[in-house]
């Protein structure tokens, strides 16, 4: 199937908005030319076009900070580049995760948007896996990953029975709370095994489009 090629202005360029493809944050903007696009294309890592230098350039080719690309998508009046990638660092060369730090209100931040829904998950998952690292004298993911496993699955279990006790006609509030509880330390267990949160996503997305009998079917199968 042949590319789709955007529509470059009378300067040979269109604008390219760059997306953390796991979290959603809107990163930067930047521009392209037909180079840029080829080169980002053949090397899977983002290339834009420097209107003040006149040249191209990698991103993150002297700070470290590249974009390792997903997937690009154009819009539908092809005069624009959505760039979903995995950044290395932060996308800012001012050192924040976004470019788009500041708020109308006249502040700024690290250019995150507040987390909704699942991202929040990944969002979780990060912080749980700074915690190994971490200096504070008291952290109870911390406490966790060093008791190790067999703590980590005891809690898990823990708070599986706990769920299940809510689940059947507890109150909603409780069924929330305990499913939190257990997605927490789900996630303590992952990053233990040194397991990404994105490769289970990965596996959910695999799984899309086929039934859970299908799906179940093929597990057995591919174990004989």
């Amino acid at each position: 199937m042949p590319v789709v090629e955007p529509v470059y202005d009378e300067r040979g360029l269109v604008p390219c908005v760059v997306q953390d493809a796991t979290t959603g944050t809107l990163l930067m903007l930047a521009w392209m030319n037909a180079d840029a696009l080829r080169l980002t294309r053949e090397t899977r890592e983002i290339h834009f076009w420097s209107r003040s230098r006149q040249s191209l350039w990698k991103k993150g080719e002297t700070s470290g900070n590249t974009l390792a690309l997903v997937e690009l998508r154009i819009d539908c009046d092809r005069d624009a580049i959505l760039a979903l990638a995995r950044p290395a660092g932060p996308a800012c060369h001012t050192g924040t995760t976004s470019c788009f730090f500041a708020t109308d209100e006249g502040g700024d931040d690290d250019g995150v948007p507040a987390f909704g829904g699942a991202q929040i998950v990944t969002q979780l998952a990060r912080i749980v896996e700074s915690r190994r690292s971490a200096t504070a004298q008291k952290s109870y993911t911390r406490s966790l990953l060093e008791a190790g496993m067999p703590k980590i699955l005891a809690k898990i279990a823990e708070e599986q029975g706990e769920l299940a006790a809510e689940l059947p006609a507890g109150a909603t509030d409780k069924v929330v709370h305990e499913t939190a509880d257990l997605l927490f330390h789900v996630l303590v267990g992952l990053a233990a095994r040194d397991i990404p949160v994105e490769a289970v996503f990965a596996e959910l997305q695999r799984r899309f489009g086929t039934s859970g009998h299908a799906e179940k079917a093929g597990r057995r199968k591919g174990t004989e």
